[in-house]
């Protein structure tokens, strides 16, 4: 015998959907949407971020560069000359690079600068951190520092210069 199933119908609850299921099906929609809002909002921020410090390392390494340039073009002129500890500035004067004492941006955005500092050697001709002044070696450090919202990012690379060329 063949039995027709029938539905319960329990007074005022037996038409289309509840008021209950619309909430809970808008809230889950709703989560989920500002679960993705917030996430796009983060990787927005971590990539202005990167982006950044990956032009940051490019001035970085821009400026090692430029001030083993400047070193090719005569150590006693250019090099040996420069003060100690004195924030020096690099410039492109059109046809080479060149120190100067005034600061610029790159970019509007970006200031780098520089400073030497005497490298000591000991009497086994290593590097050490006492000893007599080799003239014809520099410790440069290079500082690339650009705002970052409300604080400012500073990278820096160190690295020396020797007078390769005896000039």
């Amino acid at each position: 015998m063949f039995v027709k199933s029938q539905r319960l119908k329990v007074k005022g609850f037996s038409r289309g959907v509840s008021l209950l299921e619309v909430v809970v099906g808008t809230a889950i929609l709703l989560l989920a949407v500002t679960g993705l809002l917030t996430a796009y909002n983060v990787f927005v921020r971590v990539g202005a971020s990167t982006l950044g410090n990956i032009k940051a390392a490019y001035l970085l390494e821009e400026g090692l560069e430029a001030m083993s340039v400047i070193r090719d073009y005569g150590w006693t002129n250019n090099i040996a000359n420069l003060a100690v500890g004195t924030n020096y500035y690099l410039s492109w004067n059109g046809t080479r690079w060149v120190t100067a004492a005034t600061a610029s941006k790159i970019d509007d955005v970006y200031s780098r600068y520089i400073v030497l500092e005497n490298v000591n050697r000991d009497g086994n001709d290593n590097i050490a951190e006492s000893g007599s002044v080799d003239p014809g070696t520099k410790k440069l450090t290079i500082y690339v520092s650009w705002p970052n919202g409300a604080t400012t990012s500073l990278r820096f690379i160190s690295s020396y210069l020797t007078n390769l060329f005896s000039n």
